[in-house]
């Protein structure tokens, strides 16, 4: 028993010193298609919109295994219709993600990966359809919890991301409707370190 523990042992002192731990710093811009859905009233409806989202990301890791958290500022909703009422329910955010990935493919030049992981989201303003007093900052979240997973690849310093996210309630009124955000988000990012 004593030399089975004593070969796990070294075997794990082994792979640990041949692992090769790495750091990257980067920034990130890209774009989102994002879209509100609604429950509790079905005469509102929602259509998608395209915006941007800008940011820094960081990624640590040993060997394939990596963790990437980041920051970026960005504006999410969706057009609604709503009887003879139409208009943007936007709303701006920080989105501060905390990622868990794995290379897939990893060569000196590219490098394949998925990932998923939490997002947390706070929410700094928000816009409402013109003429409506359905809509009030009382039932907005302030604080929004949700997942993202998806794929990325990186060549040499640039890195692309294509991820789906699924947010919270962002709007919550017992007495009206429930608002959720769905996203797919494309992203672009520079490593500096």
């Amino acid at each position: 028993m004593k030399r089975f523990l004593f070969a796990s042992l070294f075997v794990l002192i082994a792979t640990i010193g041949f692992a090769q731990p790495f750091f990257d710093l980067g920034v990130k811009a890209g774009v989102h298609y994002s879209n509100m859905s609604f429950e509790g009233d079905k005469d509102l409806s929602s259509d998608a919109i395209t915006k941007m989202h800008w940011g820094a990301f960081g990624r640590v890791g040993v060997n394939r295994l990596y963790v990437q958290p980041e920051v970026y500022f960005s504006k999410k909703g969706g057009d609604l219709s709503f009887n003879a009422l139409s208009g943007g329910f936007d709303y701006k955010n920080v989105d501060v993600p905390v990622l868990l990935g794995y290379k897939l493919v990893k060569t000196p030049v590219l490098d394949l990966r998925v990932m998923a992981g939490p997002v947390f989201s706070f929410v700094t303003d928000a816009d409402y359809p013109d003429g409506s007093d359905r809509f009030n900052d009382e039932f907005l979240n302030d604080n929004l919890f949700g997942v993202q997973y998806g794929l990325g690849v990186d060549v040499l310093f640039f890195t692309l991301d294509a991820r789906m996210e699924h947010a919270g309630k962002v709007y919550d009124d017992p007495d009206f409707v429930d608002g959720k955000s769905t996203s797919f988000m494309l992203t672009l990012g520079f490593k500096i370190l």
